[in-house]
């Protein structure tokens, strides 16, 4: 079968590596619930249906949900969610339970995907996807380097991460333009940092806005009344040297002084 490039996905043609991806979650039993997002001409979902009973394929493309309806006679309409993954409601997806994600997820789409996990998160127990090899870096990087960034802190704050292995473009049916590499998340027993988390996000998207400079420049809008908090040491570093429990930290310093209410400029910045 021909396949065709949908919502700037490429599709896995190697069965080897398909069949590592399928074995890379961590499941308790063959039961657990695993959710396959955009299985395209079923490489992956092939290797899932060996090893796990409760999946559910979500599909946006009609003409893929089609192919994999004849493919896999057995998934019927409710196996197979014919909508995009965006605007699901995961709360619904297997009667409020949690579940695992797994995926060569389309790179367009990647980070947005990874943002809807964490909204999520009391429902996706662990994630295994494909991404583009420069962003799984950035997800599992650890402080102090040059690709850790907002993707890293915000992940890192729920879930702890694996680099798993990297899959040359070769494999794909298209080439994409990069080379790929699988991660794996695992979400942490303690699900939230001892913040207000909407303005733990907040913090570390305005930190990296200008990832250059120190902190007391790019948090400066943070403190209108408190000038004097900037010349502590703590402002004097730049933003990927700090950890995630660092930025809780912060935030709780935010937070104390009163100064929640600072209203910022949305860059849409995940700093990819």
């Amino acid at each position: 079968m021909k396949a065709k490039k949908s919502f700037g996905q490429h599709f896995l043609h190697r069965a080897d590596i398909a069949e590592r991806i399928a074995g890379s979650l961590s499941l308790t039993t063959s039961a657990s619930p695993v959710l396959e997002i955009g299985p395209g001409t079923g490489m992956l979902t092939q290797f899932l249906i060996k090893r796990y009973e409760n999946i559910k394929l979500i599909e946006a493309d009609n003409d893929m949900v089609e192919a994999i309806k004849k493919r896999f006679p057995t998934f019927n309409e409710e196996r197979i969610i014919a909508q995009d993954f965006l605007k699901l409601d995961l709360t619904q997806v297997f009667d409020g339970d949690p579940f695992f994600l797994i995926g060569n997820f389309p790179y367009n789409i990647s980070s947005q995907i990874l943002i809807r996990m964490i909204d999520n998160l009391d429902y996706v127990t662990q994630m295994v996807g494909m991404f583009q090899k420069e962003v799984a870096e950035r997800v599992v990087a650890k402080p102090g380097g040059k690709v850790y960034g907002v993707i890293s802190v915000l992940v890192q704050a729920h879930y702890e991460g694996e680099y798993l292995f990297g899959v040359d473009r070769s494999c794909f049916i298209p080439p994409p333009n990069v080379q790929s590499a699988v991660i794996r998340l695992t979400r942490k027993k303690t699900n939230t940092l001892d913040c207000d988390m909407k303005l733990f996000r907040k913090v570390v998207k305005q930190a990296f806005s200008q990832r250059r400079k120190m902190l007391r420049n790019t948090l400066k809008p943070f403190f209108p009344n408190n000038p004097d908090v900037l010349l502590d040491d703590y402002f004097m570093k730049r933003p990927e040297v700090l950890s995630v429990e660092e930025y809780a930290t912060l935030t709780n310093k935010i937070s104390d002084l009163g100064n929640t209410k600072v209203v910022l400029e949305e860059n849409g910045v995940l700093d990819m």
